[in-house]
């Protein structure tokens, strides 16, 4: 199998992926997708040349977005709030993805073998996988998080961490209560606008030392993108 992709220094476009169950994927979850379309040639391209630093936009990054269900088109996906999307990719169509991001489904929704073998698929090309608040439950169940050390909704946490019998639980994972945490390519947070955090420290974490990291500073303070203590600190 080929290397994951250098996100740092692509040679190629980046498939950005975002998963969509069949259930209803909570809107707030997958937002913060926006945070990358942020550094995408396509978005740069929109903005006046004197409205940041000079040259910070050189290190815009060649992104393709996908959107993507078991089904794809015409079938929508279905999020929160009543909104519904025309994914642009089924699962059979989807082009190898180099960023993963799922989102919270309802507690009472179980993903189809179908569904986690697409993300086992989907974490073995990438090279960073995100999951954000209860979206968590898809590695988790996919197996993914076996040995990891992984967060996720902190009044879930005990549940998974007492869930270690069938096939799906999460075993040997170590979980934390934290804002968001980083193991090896996998990347889990906490609830809701904490995705936005790990969103952020993503970036930094990828793009920090190279052109693009310009933009990632010059979005992250234009659009106040948040950074908060990722022990809860603040909250406590």
């Amino acid at each position: 199998m080929a290397q994951p992709l250098d996100l740092s220094k692509p040679h190629r476009p980046v498939h950005v992926g975002i998963i969509l169950v069949k259930g209803e994927t909570e809107l707030l979850d997958i937002a913060p997708v926006d945070m990358i379309n942020g550094l995408s040639k396509h978005f740069l391209k929109t903005l006046p040349d004197g409205l940041g630093p000079a040259g910070f936009k050189d290190g815009a990054i060649d992104m393709k977005f996908h959107w993507v269900t078991e089904d794809g088109a015409p079938t929508p996906g279905n999020l929160t709030s009543g909104l519904r999307i025309v994914p642009t990719d089924s699962f059979a169509t989807c082009p190898p993805l180099d960023i993963v991001l799922i989102g919270a489904y309802p507690f009472s929704y179980v993903p189809s073998e179908t569904e986690l073998a697409f993300a086992r698929k989907s974490y073995e090309h990438c090279a960073a996988f995100l999951a954000v608040c209860g979206g968590v439950d898809f590695p988790r169940r996919a197996g993914l998080l076996q040995g990891k050390t992984a967060t996720g909704p902190r009044e879930v946490l005990p549940l998974w961490r007492a869930d270690q019998s069938s096939s799906s639980s999460s075993g040997a994972t170590n979980w934390v209560e934290k804002r968001w945490v980083r193991d090896g390519k996998i990347w889990t947070s906490g609830a809701l606008f904490n995705g936005c955090d790990m969103m952020h420290n993503f970036a930094k974490h990828v793009w920090a030392d190279t052109p693009s990291g310009a933009i990632v500073e010059y979005l992250g303070k234009m659009g106040a993108w948040p950074d908060r203590d990722v022990d809860y600190k603040d909250v406590e």
